[in-house]
């Protein structure tokens, strides 16, 4: 067995790790908050060596974690302890795969209970069409923000995905989107509606070049100052977009995501081919847009419930 040694420095290790097989960037950050967050949790109890993490020791941070308030002083949700747990719990295979402990001690921990939520907002047709067309077009970053909207509304990509994205990644006569290292770490193509499509060409003939710096690189999406555009800075994009709007709804990149999938299945789109859209690797996470989609549920009720077929009859009236 292998010298303990600094819990923070095998954190390090660990992510190295990660890196080496292709793990993602973004999941590679969140890993690095969530286990240096432990790692400052155990140093504060005298605790700096991956020998002395066990399972009590784990169990004490998760009740830690549990009652830990977010900046606002509301509890951390249960999904989001679950991600934390999660860090930790692959971080303990590590440990045991690198012989720095002698079995892995988060072999037992048991994850929260993710709760099954239906997505906050949905747009509909003439919503979204509220929002695209906010973007001043004559101006160059409202040219550049009107292709975000597009991109968004047609593919449902994660906000992500659609900064990580190259020039090169975008085939615009074809109209498909290569989603390079999406969640979990895999490839994806998307199609791209001729609409989207077209915007995306005015973006990249009209304004990418004004933007262009030498540090540039190959990143499609740019800032004012040739950098790749953040994740950040994206979500204030769609959703200032959403609030000019007037629709009185809220959301960002993830409610074009959603309406992407409800207007799809509304439309006839089996879950499979939805699945292949946005990314998810299991069907199940896809289906609770089944749940969404009242509308196409309503159309059948009405076709087929005896009561829905007597008609709207005035409650009052008698027969």
């Amino acid at each position: 067995m292998a010298e303990p040694s600094d819990l923070k420095a095998q954190v390090e290790r660990h992510l190295a790790w990660l890196e080496a097989r292709g793990y993602a960037a973004t999941t590679i950050e969140g890993r690095r908050r969530d286990l240096l967050e432990l790692a400052r949790w155990c140093d504060d109890r005298g605790i700096n060596r991956p020998d002395q993490l066990n399972r009590e020791v784990l169990d004490a941070f998760q009740r830690w974690l549990s009652r830990r308030p977010k900046k606002d002083g509301t509890p951390l949700s249960r999904a989001s302890q679950g991600v934390k747990l999660s860090a930790v719990t692959g971080f303990g295979r590590w440990l045991a795969r690198e012989r720095l402990v002698v079995a892995n001690p988060a072999a037992e921990l048991e994850l929260p209970k993710r709760p099954s939520r239906l997505p906050k907002a949905v747009l509909t047709p003439e919503e979204a069409e509220q929002v695209l067309a906010v973007p001043d077009v004559t101006t160059l970053l409202g040219l550049r923000n009107r292709a975000i909207l597009e991109t968004f509304y047609a593919t449902g990509v994660r906000r992500s995905e659609l900064v990580g994205l190259d020039v090169a990644d975008v085939d615009l006569g074809r109209g498909v989107l290569a989603v390079r290292q999406g969640k979990g770490a895999k490839d994806r193509f998307v199609p791209l509606s001729q609409r989207a499509a077209a915007w995306l060409r005015r973006y990249v003939e009209d304004v990418r070049p004004h933007h262009l710096r030498h540090t540039t690189g190959d990143a499609l999406l740019l800032s004012v100052r040739g950098s790749r555009l953040s994740r950040n800075h994206l979500g204030e994009v769609v959703r200032s977009a959403v609030e000019a709007s007037g629709i009185g709804k809220c959301g960002a990149c993830h409610l074009f995501r959603h309406t992407m999938a409800t207007l799809m299945l509304e439309g006839g789109a089996d879950t499979r081919y939805i699945q292949q859209m946005l990314g998810h690797a299991k069907l199940e996470t896809t289906q609770v847009y089944t749940q969404v989609s009242v509308g196409k549920l309503r159309a059948v009720y009405e076709a087929t419930h005896p009561g829905a077929r007597l008609g709207r009859r005035d409650p009052e009236t008698r027969s």
